[in-house]
Order: C-alpha cells, then sequence, then structure tokens
C-alpha cells in the first residue's frame, strides 16, 4: 500500500489526513499551478455528465477545499454536502464558501469517504475528484457511495491516470515524477506530500481496471473517458 509517510506506522488514512492537514494552506496553489489549470476544465466536465439527471441534494466525498462542490453549483442543486477526512482542507473551504457567500448551500463537513454518516439512497449524485486513490479502502469507499447514492442516481469519479501513448507518456512520466515533486516541496515545505502523489497515481487501477471494479461493486453501465492524452480520467455509473 502507498502511503505519504513510509517510516510512519499511523495508518493509511491517517498519514493522509496529516499530508492533507499540512499542504492545506497552500493546496490550492499548487493544485492549479502544478496542472496550469487544466484541472478546472477536468471538473467542469465532469459536473456537465449531471446536468440532465439535474440533481438536487449532492454529495462530494474527499472534497478537500471545496472546489468541486463550487463548480457543481452551476447545476443549481438545493445542498452540497462535502466530506473530508483533513480538518486543515476543510477550514480553507469553510472561509472559501463563507468568502464567496455560498455557505448556506455548501456544507464541509469532517468525515470519513468509507463510512459515509448518512443513510441509504439519500443523494441525487455523488462526486469525488482526485480522492479515490487515497482511499485505504478503495472498495469500501467505492461501496459507500453506491449505497448512499438513489437508485438511478450517478457517482462521478475524476481521478489522475497514465497516459499510454508516445510522447506524452514519456513527458507525464518526467514531469510527474521529477518536475513535480520539486516544486511541490519547495511551495509546500512537504517532501512526502509531492512524492507520495505521483507513486499513488502510478499504483492506482486506471482505464478499464477501475470500470471493471465498479462494475464487480455493482455500478450499472459504468464508462470511462479519458481526458487532456490521459492525464487524468473521467468515470461514471448509475446505481
Amino acid at each position: 500500500m502507498v502511503v505519504p509517510y513510509k517510516e510512519d506506522s499511523s495508518t493509511k488514512k491517517q498519514q493522509v489526513a496529516r499530508m492533507f492537514d499540512s499542504i492545506s494552506g497552500r493546496y490550492d496553489f499548487l493544485n492549479h499551478f502544478l496542472s496550469l489549470g487544466i484541472d478546472i476544465l477536468w471538473r467542469k466536465k465532469a459536473i456537465s455528465l449531471l446536468r440532465d439527471l439535474q440533481p438536487k441534494i449532492i454529495l462530494d466525498v474527499a472534497t478537500g477545499t471545496g472546489d468541486f462542490s463550487i463548480e457543481a453549483l452551476s447545476l443549481k442543486p438545493e445542498k452540497i454536502i462535502g466530506v473530508d477526512i483533513s480538518e486543515g482542507m476543510l477550514e480553507v473551504g469553510r472561509q472559501k464558501m463563507r468568502t464567496r457567500k455560498i455557505d448556506s448551500i455548501i456544507e464541509l463537513r469532517l468525515g470519513d469517504s468509507e463510512n459515509l454518516p448518512f443513510t441509504d439512497n439519500f443523494f441525487d449524485a455523488v462526486i469525488v475528484a482526485f480522492g479515490v486513490r487515497n482511499f485505504e479502502d478503495m472498495k469500501g469507499g467505492l461501496t459507500e457511495m453506491l449505497r448512499v447514492v438513489k437508485p438511478g442516481g450517478k457517482v462521478i469519479v475524476l481521478e489522475f491516470s497514465r497516459p499510454s501513448k508516445f510522447p506524452m507518456k514519456q513527458l507525464y512520466s518526467v514531469y510527474f515524477t521529477t518536475i513535480l515533486p520539486l516544486i511541490g516541496r519547495w511551495v509546500s515545505r512537504d517532501q512526502a506530500a509531492y512524492r507520495y502523489l505521483p507513486e499513488s497515481v502510478q499504483a492506482f487501477p486506471d482505464g478499464k481496471d477501475f470500470v471493471k471494479i465498479l462494475s464487480d461493486i455493482g455500478y450499472k453501465n459504468p464508462q470511462c473517458n479519458p481526458l487532456t492524452f490521459g492525464i487524468s480520467s473521467l468515470y461514471w455509473g448509475t446505481k
């Protein structure tokens, strides 16, 4: 199992929470800077898959500072609840919601993505961006998301993946394993956080492998759409 702090004996869940707490103040800047702003377009693409569904109550799993929740406001939902295990990230997100005066619609809560504190069939849609690979029990977390979404509801997963074609495969490898950790370490002051990122992406079962996992768990018609030459991928399925 890939963890941020290899010499630490605590669980992956505890380590991930501590890692995001440590970089929370610089996370938004680094996220947009290191992806050259493309992550914003990826989120827009993901949310567009929910327009026909017109969800009124949305769950944003591993919400971080709430960027995916903010993007989901374009759907005009009645309520968005974001959950995350990092209180540091959540506090940055809550301040962001208060500043934008959208905290009455978007509520950010401390919570475990693998043990969601909601009843069955509660949400019209569930979304998660760049969070599934951080789950300690990935299948458990995906099962929880399916449990809390209503029948006919949709689950959207946006996650990093690995390009397979020349020359993007080679460029991606150099950037992700060499340049990104250097910049991340310099700005965030947490060496482990941006070493963990490429390692966790490398270990993630992307593409067809992830679609199969969704199918095995019980998602109906799971699909995958690679984005930006396969740097990230968009997955979705229904209940």
